[in-house]
This record gives C-alpha cells, sequence and structure tokens, in this order.
C-alpha cells in the first residue's frame, strides 16, 4: 500500500511514519510537509535514506502539488495542521487557510482520484468538560470550540463529513487528546517543561495550573490511527484518549520529580484567553470497534520522553533556535 501523509514532518506525523514504515515495511510512503517552524526533517532522519520513504516540500492548500500525489497513493492519512492555540489567537487566518482550505483541497483531490481518506482531529473541536466531573467527550457530543484553532478543527471535520455524506468519499476521522513523546516540537507544555527544566529554567504554568487534560503518549495514538485506517468503518469517526487525566501543576510536579529537580522551578504565569478548563476522552467504540486501548502509562510514557529528549539535545538545540 502506498500512503500519502500530510504534515508528516510534525510532531505527531513523523512518529506516525516511524511507526508505520516499522510494522508495514512492504509499504511506501509519501511525505507533504510545507515545513513551517514546527516541521522538521531531523525527525526522519533515520528513514529518511528508505527506498520506502519519499519527502515532497509542499502546501496542502496547492492544488497543483496535491493532485499528483493523491493520484498517486492509496491512502491519504491526513495531519498537516496548525495547531498551537496561543499562536491562533495571535494569526488566526493562517489557522483557517490551512487547515480548513488545505483540508478541501485534499478531499477534492481524493474524490478525483478515487482515494480513502483519514483526517485526524482533536478534542479540542468539543470545548470544554466541567473540572470536577465524571462526564467525557464522546463521538456524539456536539461541537463546541472556543478558540479559533479549535473551530478550525471543527471546520475541517465537517467539511471531512460533508464529503462523505454528500459525495460518497471513503473517509474516517479521529479526534484525539494531547499526544506527547519523542520528537514533540518544544511549545506544547510537556516538551516546554522538561526543556526548561534541562536548562534549569522555570517551566511557566498558566493561571493556578487547575486546568486538565487527557494525555496520550503517541505511539498508542499512532497504532489507533492503524486500526481505524486498515479496519475502521468507512464513514465514522473514533474518538482517541489516554486514560491519563492531570492539571497541569500535578503533571509539571511529576515532571520535576522524575527529572529530579526542585519546585521551586514552578512559575505561574497570566492565563491565554478562553483556556479550556478540562478535555477527557471516552474511547470506548474503538477499544469494542477495533479492540484499541491506550498500553502506556502518564509515568511510563513521561520517562520515556524525558530519557529521549535527554539523549537529542543537539535536536532540541535546533528547535530553539
Amino acid at each position: 500500500m502506498k500512503l500519502l501523509v500530510t504534515g508528516g514532518a510534525g510532531f505527531i506525523g513523523s512518529n506516525f511514519i516511524h511507526y508505520w514504515l516499522k510494522q508495514h515495511p512492504t509499504d511506501s510512503i509519501v511525505n507533504l510537509d510545507l515545513l513551517t517552524y514546527a516541521g522538521n526533517l531531523a525527525n526522519l532522519a533515520a528513514v529518511q535514506d528508505s527506498p520506502n520513504y519519499h519527502f515532497v516540500q509542499g502546501d496542502v492548500c496547492d492544488p497543483t502539488v496535491v493532485n499528483p500525489l493523491v493520484y498517486e497513493c492509496d491512502v491519504v492519512v491526513h495531519f498537516a495542521a496548525e495547531s498551537h492555540v496561543d499562536r491562533s489567537i495571535v494569526e488566526p487566518g493562517i489557522f483557517l487557510k490551512t487547515n480548513v482550505l488545505g483540508t478541501q483541497v485534499l478531499l477534492q483531490a481524493a474524490l478525483e482520484y478515487s482515494k480513502r481518506f483519514h483526517h485526524i482531529s482533536t478534542d479540542e473541536v468539543f470545548g470544554t468538560l466541567p473540572l470536577h466531573a465524571t462526564v467525557k467527550f464522546n463521538e456524539d457530543t456536539p461541537y463546541q470550540p472556543r478558540s479559533p484553532y479549535s473551530a478550525s478543527k471543527a471546520a475541517s471535520d465537517h467539511i471531512v463529513r460533508a464529503y462523505h455524506e454528500t459525495y460518497g468519499l471513503p473517509i474516517t476521522i479521529s479526534n484525539c487528546t494531547n499526544n506527547y513523546g519523542p520528537w514533540h516540537f518544544p511549545e506544547k507544555f510537556i516538551p516546554l517543561a522538561i526543556t526548561k527544566v534541562m536548562a534549569g529554567q522555570p517551566i511557566p504554568i498558566y493561571g493556578q495550573g487547575v486546568n486538565v487534560r487527557d494525555w496520550l503518549y503517541v505511539e498508542d495514538h499512532c497504532r489507533a490511527i492503524e486500526l481505524i485506517v486498515l479496519n475502521g468503518k468507512i464513514g465514522e469517526t473514533y474518538c482517541v484518549g489516554g486514560n491519563s487525566e492531570l492539571d497541569n501543576l500535578a503533571l509539571a510536579k511529576l515532571i520535576l520529580k522524575l527529572m529530579g529537580a526542585s519546585e521551586e522551578l514552578l512559575s505561574f504565569v497570566t492565563d491565554r484567553p478562553g483556556h479550556d478548563l478540562r478535555y477527557a476522552m471516552d474511547y470506548g467504540k474503538i477499544q469494542r470497534e477495533l479492540g484499541w486501548e491506550p498500553t502506556v502509562d502518564i509515568t511510563t510514557g513521561l520517562r520515556r520522553t524525558i530519557d529521549w529528549f535527554q539523549a537529542h539535545r543537539d535536536w532540541v538545540e535546533q528547535c530553539l533556535h
């Protein structure tokens, strides 16, 4: 099988490429990535010379780039997205262009050439949950995005479904919780915290650190995508969660403990606008239908991630400059 992976030089996309080529050594992957600030070909150095891997630098919004690549593939796995909430507050237009228009350009090509399409999305499209409650997001949760980023991802989800309902395009969608792991660009909370501690600098924590996220180790996510691409029911959405809810303060303290650092490095900063209180995902559907569940608990995953960052200081320095 030949896959077109968009955004494959980013965090989750690069992990997926490594995972897929390891699990499916006779398959081939074309990686389409614009190489914005968060795209890094160093993430893929280990496979760059593989005959089963090919990189194309280009924009998902450009049909002249997208169409020939979609024509030649069997499956499109669409990761490419602007994804940092803080940046979306400052520059929302970029998010709408990449996440909405880019997705539509890919869908149109997939329709023209009759290709299977899997779309990677986020729990943030569902809005926020009460802090002290047992309720979680699921596939039937109404969309209530609260940032330009989550609104752009919600729009892209709707467009993907519309191409299935209107044209019969064979699609699936996955909405995942917060990922972490190797090659995670150090603007997001976990890699930021790890790299700050490595440098002996304070970890910035929004507000009082009460915001809760459900953390998913990236390889568990890759395994879920694999199952959906190979066995998922066409037209369906699957929610993918990590079963690891922690508030930001508890998470920062756990990172400090695992790194043998003092809690004096905790630094509370002004909260960002519209900061969602809690995300949590009910992954019962993908567990029942495809046999998936997370296998890496948060402590084990953080140990692996910290070890990876400490062993790849050159990569960290490249990202920070």
